[in-house]
């Protein structure tokens, strides 16, 4: 009788993988992801469906001693909280395990002394997850000097959690030094946007000022090939580059019909790392960009910088949310964030990548290119899934393998 009472109020929401398991959640919380955008682009995911816990018959007890025996035992054991129900949430830990992370992880690699710079919506910092990150944060929408989320949906956060979080889900690289840029923000119909302006500004404070190894950009813009100039962002993403700072972005998420049949902008830019986004099954997520290999002047483009470049697992990943919550999303923002993660942990154990020159870029491109799992194994590249998807242990063994670069 306990347990029934006790699991009143509770709700079960079905786990992506299979509708069968089921997850226990505080039935206060039920409709909080409604609505949820993974991606600054715009993508919207299907809801998450709560399934209300039904209650069983009453069944009827005819001994009333045993009744008020068992209710007398229940209140103890209540009372000295023997019966606290924790029931914590599920995680995405296959997804640090398919890419390799968790491997570099156990050769004692977590960031240390690596410096990531986010551009996004913000971060909740308050979420348990981040007792322990090292965060550096600059608003450029408000001037707070706190840190927030300003995202309807807590983009920024959650893609914050993917790296640096260290308590129920560990991140893929909770050791380096992460600023958050905020530069993007709700724009009022359930999507995070920002002018092109201050995105272009925050990439020049991640390199100018926060002094970054690595810039993730989980946002992106149309790549129009017909421009006559390129815009202030991809002109931000250039100047970083040229100070050595290693640059990583979402493909894109207008994969299927509506497809324009190029990766978004910054992430077209030939030395960027271009990101897709793949399912947990290791197939590609429908909403992934297409790459063009025919760049903006139309010159073909050429190995290692087929577009994109690599895929990463980007499809129902939990991180952290909003006041110490766990969201789940899709897209090729996240598929970033395990690419850029994977790269920290590479750099902290190969230092001279650090101010990498032209052609130390090239070879980590070259050892990315020869060190993802292909799809398919008479493919060596796709407009949708690059070389591969990634596989970060063999990609710090490329690297070394490779020798020292300038």
């Amino acid at each position: 009788m306990w347990e029934e009472r006790e699991l009143e109020g509770i709700e079960f929401i079905p786990e992506p993988s299979d509708s069968r398991i089921l997850s226990a959640a505080d039935s206060t919380t039920i409709g909080h992801q409604e609505g949820w955008r993974a991606e600054v682009l715009g993508w919207a995911p299907d809801p998450v469906h709560v399934i209300p816990r039904r209650s069983r018959a009453p069944q009827r007890i005819t001994n009333v001693g045993i009744m008020l025996l068992m209710l007398l035992v229940v209140w103890g054991m209540w009372n000295s909280q023997f019966l606290y129900l924790d029931v914590p949430p599920p995680t995405s830990e296959w997804a640090f395990e398919d890419t390799g992370i968790r491997d570099l992880q156990d050769l004692g690699l977590d960031g240390t002394g690596v410096r990531v710079c986010m551009v996004d919506t913000g971060i909740d910092a308050s979420h348990p997850d981040f007792a322990t990150a090292d965060i550096v944060f600059k608003d450029f929408l408000t001037g707070s000097t706190e840190p927030i989320d300003h995202g309807g949906l807590a983009h920024g956060t959650m893609m914050a959690g993917i790296l640096v979080a260290d308590g129920h889900m560990k991140g893929a690289a909770p050791g380096v030094t992460v600023g958050m840029a905020a530069a993007l923000g709700d724009d009022g119909d359930g999507t995070n946007s920002g002018e092109e302006t201050l995105v272009a500004d925050a990439i020049e404070w991640c390199w100018r000022e926060f002094n970054a190894d690595i810039i993730s950009l989980s946002l992106g813009g149309i790549n129009n090939p017909n421009a006559s100039r390129e815009g202030p962002t991809t002109s931000a993403v250039r100047q970083a580059i040229n100070q050595g700072v290693f640059i990583v972005a979402a493909a894109g998420n207008d994969g299927g019909a509506d497809d324009d049949g190029r990766v978004a902008s910054p992430s077209n830019v030939e030395e960027v790392i271009s990101v897709g986004a793949l399912m947990k099954d290791g197939t590609l997520w429908e909403g992934s960009s297409k790459g063009s290999q025919i760049d903006n002047e139309d010159n073909p483009r050429a190995d290692p910088h087929l577009k994109p470049e690599v895929s990463a697992p980007g499809h129902d990943i939990i991180s952290t949310g909003s006041d110490g919550l766990y969201y789940t999303s899709s897209g090729t923002s996240d598929s970033t964030v395990f690419v850029a993660g994977a790269l920290a942990l590479i750099i902290e154990a190969e230092p001279t990548l650090k101010q990498a020159g032209p052609a130390c870029m090239e070879m980590v491109k070259q050892a990315l290119q020869m060190s993802s799992n292909p799809l398919e194994t008479e493919v060596s590249h796709d407009e949708y899934w690059g070389y591969g998807s990634l596989n970060a242990d063999i990609w710090l063994e490329e690297i070394r393998a490779a020798g020292a670069c300038a």
